[in-house]
């Protein structure tokens, strides 16, 4: 019988869900930066093998913060935890455990039956594994089994994460046919890989709460012959009027490169020529 199931996957920010989703998943599925938080929604990956598929939840770093932006994010993680099948538990191996590793173990405690955790960053010279490793005996003492060791960056150890994933899920008929690797829509994910390409550009200058807005798109099937056109227009949003100059960049260079670093990512992820109007906007403007 084959097996199915949803994997939520949670942990510190930074810790590395993003960049695992996309190993595991084998294509771009979430948006990568060093910047916390960037993950704001729960993204689903989908993994379809010969013993059947497994759904993954990336969902957002959980934050210690009574700020409403954090709190929201930890509620998404939460309800992915229970609406889930099984639960992946990333930790990083180069930060000692800390109060929201423990908020974390508090969270997963009653769900310890259906918990893999994985121990990420092994490659690092500053991973400490064995402190990790302590951590997770003290607070969640009843797993099925012990931490996998990995690194989302190499792929050292995916594959035994995924054959012990794979062991614990329940059996059913896939929810996806095999071409998916995502079920994201289009304009959703357009906006999300201009978001990363603004946000790593931008990281040391502008506040990671911008966002990007899709607003109008359309989609030519019968252009270039076989490969579709779809023209997309979409907004750069910041909070204040003084940050759209810094977007703009002099003479227009910063918004160029980060129009062409996201054209150059989409055009690998689509099969459609993508023609992209990318402009900066104040929110509410």
């Amino acid at each position: 019988m084959s097996k199915a199931g949803f994997v939520a996957i949670i942990g510190r920010p930074s810790a590395g869900k993003s960049t695992l989703v996309n190993k595991l998943c084998g294509e771009k599925v979430s948006i990568v930066s060093a910047v916390p938080q960037t993950t704001r929604d729960a993204i689903r990956g989908i993994c379809t093998r010969e013993q059947g598929q497994l759904v993954f939840v990336d969902t957002p770093g959980r934050h210690k913060s009574e700020k409403k932006f954090n709190i929201k994010l930890s509620e998404i993680s939460a309800n992915a935890v229970g609406d889930s099948d099984l639960v992946l538990y990333v930790l990083d191996a180069t930060r000692p455990p800390g109060p929201e590793e423990i908020e974390i173990a508090s969270l997963l405690a009653p769900h310890q039956g259906r918990t893999i955790t994985a121990i990420n960053k092994i490659d690092d010279k500053n991973a400490d594994t064995v402190k990790t490793s302590e951590f997770i005996s003290q607070y969640l003492p009843g797993l099925p089994s012990g931490p996998l060791l990995i690194s989302a960056k190499t792929g050292e150890g995916v594959e035994s994460l995924l054959e012990a994933l794979y062991a614990m899920a329940p059996e059913g008929e896939a929810f996806y046919g095999a071409e998916y690797y995502t079920d994201q829509e289009a304009d959703f994910r357009i906006a999300e890989i201009i978001r990363e390409k603004a946000i790593n550009r931008l990281r040391d200058e502008i506040p990671h709460a911008l966002r990007v807005e899709i607003a109008d798109s359309q989609f030519d099937g019968e252009a270039e012959g076989c490969r579709g056109k779809l023209w997309v227009r979409a907004f750069i949003i910041v909070e204040r009027e003084s940050q759209k100059g810094i977007v703009v960049g002099k003479g227009g260079q910063m918004i160029r490169a980060i129009r062409l670093s996201a054209l150059k990512e989409l055009d690998r992820i689509f099969n459609w020529k993508i023609e992209l109007d990318l402009r900066v906007k104040t929110e509410n403007r």
